[in-house]
């Protein structure tokens, strides 16, 4: 695993870059996810699309909760609704953030 840094971290979803080979982590609980850069901005443009109403569903604790379905389909993400704006709140961030180090390391 890389050595990453944190570039956004926004209630339980942090988001990391490795400095070397720039891929992006989120990390989301006990949930890893890794992209590379281009890959991250596809999937948080993925997620950007989805309706939180029309993907939930109410979970045996009583919470609503979305189910984001992967291209494996024995694994789905599942996010509360603060979980959810969490989630796209770091994203946003860390897209941000990405756009910061690209200016930096072309002025190197």
């Amino acid at each position: 695993m890389c050595d990453s840094k944190i570039i956004s971290q926004i209630g339980s979803s942090v988001i990391s870059r490795c400095s070397e080979c720039r891929c992006v982590f989120i990390w989301n609980n006990n949930l890893i996810l890794s992209f590379s850069p281009e890959q991250f901005i596809q999937f948080r443009n993925f997620t950007v699309e989805l309706d939180f109403a029309e993907h939930m569903h109410s979970f045996p604790d009583g919470q609503d909760r979305l189910v984001m379905r992967t291209p494996v389909n024995d694994v789905q993400l599942t996010f509360t609704t603060e979980q959810w704006e969490d989630f796209h709140a770091a994203m946003d961030e860390a897209i941000y953030m990405q756009e910061i180090y690209a200016m930096m390391d072309s002025n190197n």
